[in-house]
């Protein structure tokens, strides 16, 4: 437009944000059910974890969570894995600490599958889980359905991948020492008994 002087004159029009437009519209899509779940075991490792769900589980990751009156223990022994397996055991002096996701529901029954579920190998425990300075409720974890009265020591693919998730995720080092101890005495007291039965 040209005023009687002959000038233009513009007229300027901001441009939206576009961080903004993308969040608003993230806001207007409908939001995929999910789930919480607390790991303690393998499954800490999100890489391990992606191998049985078929997608990248780092974005599902909360951050390191706490479940207190349990203890671990390896009460089972998993015929995938050949070795003992970790699992949670009602304890009023105890914790156990691991890590906190929030799961799209699509992805339940891939993990039920990992657990042997179906096997009644475990079975669901909703639990209350302290996590960044929150109490998230109704929280899934897997427990042992039928526990050996002994532990059974893991192997060293298993030994690795606990302590792999518990790095990565960010426990405390002080508990990933105490996951380390555990799993290396029953190693040795393992190699002792073979050693007497042979």
């Amino acid at each position: 437009m040209s005023n009687k002087t002959g000038e233009t004159n513009h007229s300027w029009v901001q441009p939206q944000n576009p961080a903004k437009v993308e969040y608003q519209l993230q806001q207007s899509l409908p939001t995929e059910p999910t789930f919480y779940y607390f790991a303690y075991g393998s499954c800490m490792c999100p890489v391990d974890l992606k191998r049985s769900l078929g997608e990248n589980t780092h974005p599902y990751v909360i951050g390191p969570g706490i479940l207190k009156e349990y203890r671990l223990g390896f009460y089972v022994y998993s015929p995938n894995r050949k070795c003992g397996v970790l699992d949670v055991v009602n304890d009023s002096k105890s914790i156990v600490k691991g890590v906190l996701y929030q799961l799209p529901w699509r992805l339940s029954e891939h993990l039920d599958k990992r657990e042997g579920v179906s096997q009644g190998l475990y079975r669901h425990e909703i639990v209350d889980i302290h996590c960044q300075n929150q109490i998230y409720k109704n929280v899934r974890t897997y427990v042992v359905v039928n526990k050996l009265k002994e532990e059974v020591a893991p192997n060293d693919w298993y030994f690795n991948v606990v302590l792999r998730g518990a790095i990565t995720c960010g426990l405390p080092e002080e508990y990933c020492w105490h996951l380390f101890n555990h799993m290396y005495h029953l190693q040795q007291y393992n190699q002792k008994q073979k050693k007497r039965s042979a």
